[in-house]
């Protein structure tokens, strides 16, 4: 299955994982930027979880936060974020592989605090040199998606480490960060069943940030989803249940996209506004921290 959504000049593709690999990836991707007679395309995407991407044509420029945009290399992890990741793009195509906190535990068994809002270069980074098989899909033509698709599926399959003890807990704090119902620590906690110990070091090691910001995160896109999807809402009509009211929300929206609210509404968002609809189509959600992990 795939969803797509159309502009101008970007596209984007979003495509469901075979249904074995959906409990570890939300969907896989792909991107292209056609030249436009304006100018490059910028946008600047809302925090995520891990993602792989691979730029099969042209080059892409990125950052996240307010670091300087900088030539992101041909495959790259972006380690899950808590800031916006900015870029800009003249006529590129990428590819890329959304993953849930139990596909990064199970393809890549690292700490993901050490990753959170960063770029690693696959072919620099010695500890993710694991991946090479999700790399060598580069060599593939990229005008066949079918077969480039495929690749990749492939590759996540080849290196999906044994289940692990641990595995029930990934998922069961999956499912409680997209349970509208729990919003603080102690509910999170209670909600999975783990001391506050436990929760606490899971959420760095596997879900990069302290509990405490996985939660602030889920607040604000679940209200930012709601702006993408139906831009001629007033923010005060998408606000999360959970905002005491809208100076919280305008303390948030800051601390996560490094702008306000209004000057985020007028600059045009060509990918994101596209991606939103395309995503939801083929996903159910907006935004990938928003997908709900499988059942079983």
């Amino acid at each position: 299955m795939s969803g797509s959504a159309l502009g101008s000049a970007v596209k984007v593709r979003f495509y469901l994982p075979p249904e074995d690999l959906r409990p570890f990836v939300t969907t896989i991707y792909r991107l292209d930027v056609s030249p436009d007679p304006a100018g490059p395309i910028e946008d600047a995407l809302h925090p995520e979880w891990a993602n792989i991407r691979l730029i099969t044509q042209g080059d892409i420029e990125a950052s996240v936060g307010d670091a300087r945009l900088e030539r992101v290399p041909r495959a790259i992890l972006v380690g899950p974020t808590s800031r916006a990741t900015r870029f800009r793009a003249e006529a590129a195509q990428s590819w890329g592989i959304g993953l849930l906190p139990l596909g990064w535990a199970r393809i890549l068994d690292q700490p993901a605090d050490e990753y959170a809002d960063l770029f690693a270069d696959l072919s620099q980074e010695r500890a993710l040199a694991r991946l090479a098989p999700i790399t060598a899909c580069l060599a593939i033509e990229p005008a066949d998606p079918q077969t480039f698709k495929d690749c990749l599926a492939d590759a996540i399959r080849a290196l999906l480490l044994s289940p692990q003890s641990r595995d029930t807990d990934i998922v069961g704090l999956e499912r409680a960060l997209v349970d509208k119902s729990v919003h603080t620590v102690s509910h999170l906690a209670a909600h999975t069943g783990m001391s506050l110990r436990t929760l606490e070091r899971l959420s760095k090691s596997v879900f990069g940030f302290t509990p405490q910001l996985l939660l602030r995160r889920q607040r604000f896109l679940r209200s930012l989803a709601q702006f993408m999807l139906d831009p001629s809402l007033k923010w005060i009509e998408t606000l999360d249940s959970h905002y005491h009211d809208q100076a919280h929300f305008v303390r948030d929206f800051k601390r996560f996209m490094g702008m306000s609210p209004s000057a985020y509404a007028k600059q045009p968002h060509p990918v994101l506004g596209a991606a939103a609809h395309a995503r939801k189509a083929i996903a159910g959600e907006a935004m990938q921290v928003l997908h709900k992990p499988p059942e079983g």
